[in-house]
């Protein structure tokens, strides 16, 4: 390690209180505060979707490591991704910079013959070249009779966990072309298809046992005894990512029967909060796009641009936590016509605003209060990009904790406005219905708790005197309470919703608008 002590990063613990400065960029990345019982393969855990982690050293009795990865660019993707999003191993944050070594000589090195093995493990699995245990060795290759199907078992669901959430995190280990999820034995499972074996090994080596949030949501990882998954319908349950011209099914259970039988009732999930989508991915992608992220090397790059300020949750081994933040920036707003209610109702979409602060100086600015960090987080990546009255608006994680009130007799022109109290909150009922239903912002809204009295030339005309074009609208056929109206585009859409949801219809029944993953 250039001539110098292995510790040369470990010696003096208070060179960490960030008096120190910063490296510059090294393709060596040190890491502190390692729990003693942590293996050398979950250590290069952390580096494994960034690109080929090249050596390795644990300093056990520091508690800290140095992790070398192929590239500077790897280490570069690294740190960015974990900067905003502590990772997380066997519960405890794990902190990384750049080390002053530009690599790793370890090779005098006393004990590390482990860390050895565990790199040429997992190269051997990055190549391809593993033979899987009991698997018959062919020329050290990965044999055709081992299945690129993992059976997904989510234990700890303390949050809902979606098609879309599982997607994410396993498509940092190669394409994902099938997913179908269902409930067996009150527990919500995946079968999840990958293009290639190596693929599926190589991310059940990564993900199982680890926690997709922070303490719950333990991923149990097995290979299937299918080789291949027959989707018939892209839905909330099951997708199938090579064909977007798969029905939705309406609900209908996505399993062929014969499947249905080996794996309990799907599409029906009795938990009710298994499968919904009140904490909905990291990246928030458009469903219907049949994205799949490139296979590991580089993997993360969506990730590492600022206005995703990286998730939040565990995307990747081990990177558990939510920046603990509920409290949203808004910025680029249109000051002539936004007001803390629009605010409240179009966040309120994805979350439960308690109060809203548009600034008394700078109206084209806003502080958002959610109820929790979880929700902050999917209200900024539904939201931020949209278009909104002319402007494209800006959503960040703000430094402020909570959104004050003004103080008595504080001017303030009704600029701040405290919503805790609310009857319109959406996700006031654990486990509520709505938790199910949200949905990136589309031309397309969802209308329910229509009276029966309202017709369909009610309806548009009412969106027409909001200044939308309505170009479809249908009532759905089985409840009438029900209608789906599509508009001339998301940001007509976005402001229809602010502007009518919880519209007074008459005979007691207030609007409902949600934004639809459907269309006409």
């Amino acid at each position: 390690m250039n001539n110098s002590t292995p510790t040369a990063n470990g010696n003096d613990n208070k060179k960490f209180k960030g008096d120190r400065p910063p490296c510059s960029p090294s393709r060596v990345l040190h890491l502190r505060k390692i729990p003693s019982d942590v293996t050398e393969a979950e250590v290069i855990s952390l580096g494994l979707p960034f690109g080929k982690v090249t050596n390795l050293l644990m300093l056990k009795g520091k508690s800290q490591a140095f992790l070398e990865m192929a590239s500077e660019e790897a280490a570069v993707t690294m740190v960015n991704y974990y900067t905003p999003v502590t990772p997380h191993l066997r519960s405890q944050p794990v902190f990384i910079q750049y080390s002053n070594h530009r690599e790793l000589k370890t090779d005098n090195l006393p004990n590390q013959a482990r860390a050895q093995a565990a790199l040429q493990a997992v190269s051997a699995v990055q190549s391809g070249s593993l033979a899987l245990p009991g698997a018959p060795t062919n020329e050290g290759t990965i044999l055709p009779g081992q299945s690129p199907v993992l059976r997904i078992i989510i234990e700890n669901l303390f949050y809902p966990v979606t098609l879309e959430v599982l997607h994410q995190i396993f498509s940092k280990f190669g394409t994902v072309l099938k997913i179908i999820t269902f409930t067996k034995n009150n527990q919500f499972q995946a079968l999840l298809q990958y293009a290639d074996p190596v693929n599926a090994h190589y991310a059940k080596m990564a993900l199982d046992g680890q926690n997709i949030y922070n303490a719950c949501c333990t991923l149990r990882i097995d290979f299937s005894k299918l080789t291949s998954l027959n989707v018939k319908y892209n839905n909330d349950k099951s997708r199938d990512f090579t064909r977007l011209d798969l029905p939705t099914g309406d609900g209908q259970p996505s399993l062929e029967p014969p499947m249905a039988a080996a794996f309990g009732a799907p599409g029906i999930i009795s938990s009710p909060y298994a499968g919904a989508a009140g904490f909905a991915p990291a990246i928030g992608f458009h469903q219907a796009t049949g994205l799949s992220v490139p296979a590991v090397p580089g993997a993360l790059g969506p990730l590492t641009i600022a206005s995703s300020a990286v998730t939040g949750r565990m995307a990747i081994p081990g990177a558990g936590g939510i920046p603990g933040n509920s409290v949203l920036l808004v910025t680029n707003l249109n000051p002539d016509l936004i007001t803390p209610h629009g605010l409240f109702i179009l966040f309120g979409v994805y979350g439960d605003v308690h109060r809203v602060k548009i600034m008394f100086n700078k109206k084209e600015n806003a502080l958002v209060q959610m109820a929790d960090a979880s929700q902050a987080q999917l209200a900024m990546n539904h939201l931020s990009g949209q278009r909104l009255y002319g402007k494209v608006l800006r959503a960040t994680l703000s430094k402020h904790q909570a959104v004050q009130l003004p103080r008595e007799g504080q001017e303030d022109q009704g600029l701040t406005k405290d919503f805790s109290n609310s009857p319109l909150h959406r996700f006031k009922k654990p486990g509520s219905k709505n938790f199910q239903n949200i949905f990136p912002p589309s031309a397309t809204l969802h209308l329910s708790n229509i009276p029966p009295s309202v017709t369909v030339d009610d309806l548009k005309n009412l969106f027409t005197e909001a200044g939308c074009s309505v170009k479809a609208f249908k009532f759905f056929q089985k409840d009438r309470k029900m209608a789906l109206i599509q508009l001339g585009s998301v940001e007509e859409a976005i402001q229809a919703l602010i502007e009518l949801h919880n519209h007074d219809l008459g005979e007691n029944h207030h609007l409902r608008v949600s934004f639809s993953k459907s269309t006409i």
